[in-house]
């Protein structure tokens, strides 16, 4: 939190400078609101409220009920503002009264009450410093991974040797997705050495570890133990540690299923309602486990690992966030073809300005994949076709083609995306 006054009064003027932020704590300083009821009061979208709730930083919390809360820097800068604008309403009603020596006094008067007001307020806040400490601590309970975690997860389970490094935080951004209804944190950092630079992106969701990719823009990360020559190997005790990072019972099947391969090879193996894909080429390698039902690939119920030249570089777990909503397959794909091609036919796109009809498609599709798809604000998974065509024409901008997305448990027309070459 801000520790002196010159940062509580930057805090303050920079918090206050747009009519949304204190339109935001007027309206907090009557009642706690949920993020739902702040975006319908202020008529603003879900990603610009987000915006000015993180630009309003201090002055306010986010309890454990979801609801946002003035905090005690908060309640100060409320009285703050009330103080400089209540006494323009005084100099209004007497204006016609007073001679002018009596409005230079006034006006003299009112820089003292804003003045006294500020003072009042930074006072006010050194007085209550602990009642500040415990809102920030709620709100980083709340929201925040912790920097163990992070830590944690770059040196025993991506094995960088963070000792080496000098660890910066570049940016840390905190969300409520309303399509997953959870609470999302991403964090960039940069590790520089003199010889080495890498960039680290992290995804936290509900406080769990979502997805980490690493950039080596200049030289190979240090790692902390010599690193296995075998990527089967070096597979397997990745996820070893990562199963002792995150504990979640899953893990146990993945190790079990990937205990039965021995040889590093373009592969798929299917073990229960889980299946591991191994894909090789040149210097890259991923593994893929997902959830796997009635021939149906849940992809987003996963685990991947990418590694480049044996490092790496890219994982994401969805494993634990997506359910599965049934695995109904009551469209088959000639249903799916026809369903979308009448679609794109009645289809009315914005393109360069100009509503846009007549839409056509020719041959066959150029992909058609079962891809199960969440339905609504939801994670849970529902069968769902994916289908590109080639458009009868070019339009502006280069569009091309046009992809369609079907559910596949009721013919549903999900998605639709305008393609350019």
């Amino acid at each position: 939190m801000a520790e002196t006054e010159e940062e509580i009064y930057s805090i303050m003027f920079t918090s206050l400078k747009h009519p949304v932020r204190r339109k935001i704590l007027r309206m907090l300083s009557d009642k706690p609101l949920s993020f739902t009821e702040m975006v319908e009061q202020l008529s603003v979208s879900s990603s610009h409220l987000t915006y000015h709730l993180e630009s309003l930083g201090e002055l306010i919390f986010k309890m454990t009920d979801g609801r946002y809360k003035l905090s005690t820097f908060g309640v100060a800068t409320v009285n703050a503002m009330k103080g400089v604008e209540e006494a323009p309403e005084i100099e209004t009603k007497l204006r016609g009264k007073l001679a002018l020596r009596w409005k230079a006094v006034l006006a003299a008067l009112l820089i003292v009450v804003i003045c006294l007001a500020l003072f009042s307020a930074v006072q006010y806040i050194a007085l209550n410093q602990q009642d500040a400490i415990r809102a920030e601590n709620q709100q980083l309970l709340q929201w925040g991974i912790g920097t163990n975690k992070v830590a944690n997860l770059l040196q025993n389970v991506a094995q960088i040797d963070t000792s080496k490094y000098k660890i910066t935080l570049l940016s840390n951004t905190l969300e409520y997705r309303q399509d997953f209804r959870v609470a999302e944190e991403v964090l960039k950092y940069s590790l520089t050495t003199p010889t080495s630079y890498l960039d680290a992106d992290l995804r936290f969701r509900d406080n769990h570890f979502s997805k980490y990719l690493l950039t080596q823009i200049e030289s190979e990360h240090i790692a902390t133990t010599a690193q296995a020559v075998d990527i089967l190997e070096k597979a397997k005790n990745t996820l070893d540690r990562y199963k002792a990072y995150s504990g979640d019972a899953y893990l146990d099947e993945m190790s079990s299923l990937i205990s039965t391969v021995t040889l590093a090879e373009n592969i798929s193996v299917t073990q229960g309602n889980m299946k591991l894909q191994i894909t090789l080429a040149g210097d890259n390698a991923e593994f893929l486990w997902m959830y796997t039902e009635k021939g149906i690939d849940f992809n987003s119920k996963s685990l991947r690992m990418t590694f480049q030249n044996q490092v790496l570089t890219a994982m994401t777990d969805g494993y634990f966030l997506f359910t599965i909503a049934n695995t109904n397959l009551e469209v088959t794909q000639e249903e799916a073809i026809t369903i979308a091609q009448n679609h794109v036919k009645s289809l009315s796109w914005m393109i360069d300005g100009q509503q846009t009809t007549g839409f056509g498609t020719v041959g066959a599709p150029v992909s058609l994949e079962l891809v199960p798809h969440p339905r609504a604000n939801s994670a849970a998974l529902v069968p769902y076709w994916y289908i590109v065509f080639h458009l009868d024409r070019t339009y502006a901008g280069g569009i091309t083609q046009v992809a369609i997305g079907v559910y596949a448990d009721n013919g549903e027309v999900a998605n639709v995306q305008m393609l350019s070459r």
